[in-house]
């Protein structure tokens, strides 16, 4: 988690549809709130509430314009001047629009309508009600943003170690592959040293806990040519992807441990290996993989070894993507299937 994706200012997005939205919400919220409070006839409810939510609305959404329209100036600023910045411009805001509103309501003779106590005290009781109003969405905004930058933080931190565990397994691995074929076949384990050099640049290049699906597609074949090596005809495999965004994003080496699982785990204990398969696909706003591998009588498939692989892969697809229960594996018959469910397009995963 770099430190520009945590320092964003403690303002949400005045410019957004959804806030937008939910401002107009809970200004008729305290409008309804102040119409049920006053001690009116009840053949003047309904327009005590249209004044009143005409004029809590309009403070309301001119503040959220005039916050969006200063909005690039006021994420450069720090917290308590953001905050004390803000707060003043709601003021300033709320007081004109309250000056006018009972000009207009003065031109219109409703004066008596809306304040019967007089020009001083409907200017008090709005600017204090607008005071006291502010004040608790700044305070809300700012420990809102406090608790999601604690909870990226502490996410960004948990998924990296997550993640360390998997390299060195894979590592490893990949190790005892190239020495059994060191003596017997020299070049063909110097290509498997080019083709682990290649894949861990992939991996290694950069500190980023995502990746593409074309690269962690790339990835996993170039895995599983090093496995060919090992395996020969022991080893094959169906690919199937079925028009998938390549350039969608995803967790770095997700696919790879359940690739190793099912080599490590099935196909391996088989006397006469078999096939992996390997399918994708797009079902309602998810990525869909599956990876179906066969598995001898008395499967090794709820080994530790194997249990770890998958609680690993299902931590970080849910410390990412803030949903449980997107890995999902099952045996059917003499046959082991790992299904992968990746939200997409998903707009938070940069958040």
């Amino acid at each position: 988690m770099s430190s520009k994706q945590l320092q964003t200012s403690f303002l949400p997005d005045f410019c957004g549809t959804r806030i937008v939205f939910v401002v107009i919400i809970l200004a008729e919220l305290l409008a309804i709130i102040l119409t049920l409070a006053q001690p009116a006839d009840k053949t003047e409810m309904l327009f005590d509430l249209a004044v009143y939510s005409l004029f809590i609305q309009w403070v309301a959404l001119s503040c959220v314009a005039l916050l969006c329209l200063c909005r690039s100036w006021l994420d450069r600023l720090s917290d308590p001047r953001l905050a004390s910045v803000s707060y003043l411009i709601t003021l300033i805001v709320s007081l004109i629009i309250t000056e006018l509103a009972w000009w207009l309501f003065g031109s219109w003779n409703m004066e008596d309508e809306l304040v019967r106590d007089g020009h001083l005290p409907f200017l008090l009781q709005c600017m204090g009600i607008s005071a006291i109003t502010w004040a608790l969405a700044l305070h809300y905004f700012y420990i809102r943003h406090q608790w999601g930058r604690r909870i990226k933080s502490e996410s960004a931190a948990r998924f990296q170690a997550l993640q360390s565990r998997i390299r060195p397994h894979f590592l490893f691995n990949c190790m005892n592959t190239i020495a059994s074929l060191t003596r017997r076949q020299p070049d063909l384990a110097e290509e498997i040293i080019e083709d682990l050099s290649d894949l861990f640049r992939v991996t290694l290049s950069e500190d980023q806990q995502l990746s593409t699906l074309h690269d962690e597609i790339d990835l996993c074949k170039r895995y599983l040519r090093i496995e060919k090596h090992r395996l020969g005809d022991r080893l094959e495999v169906d690919w199937l992807l079925q028009d998938l965004p390549e350039q969608a994003r995803i967790p770095v080496l997700i696919l790879q441990p359940l690739l190793e699982n099912a080599i490590y785990h099935g196909i391996e204990l088989l006397p006469n290996g078999g096939r992996i398969g390997i399918s994708g696909t797009r079902q309602d706003g998810f990525i869909v993989i599956t990876i179906d591998n066969p598995v001898p009588a008395t499967s090794s498939s709820d080994q530790p070894g194997n249990q770890l692989a998958q609680e690993n892969v299902s931590e970080r697809l849910t410390t990412l993507y803030h949903q449980s229960e997107l890995l999902q594996v099952a045996r059917v018959d003499h046959h082991y299937r790992a299904v992968i469910r990746i939200p997409y397009p998903y707009e938070d995963i940069d958040s």
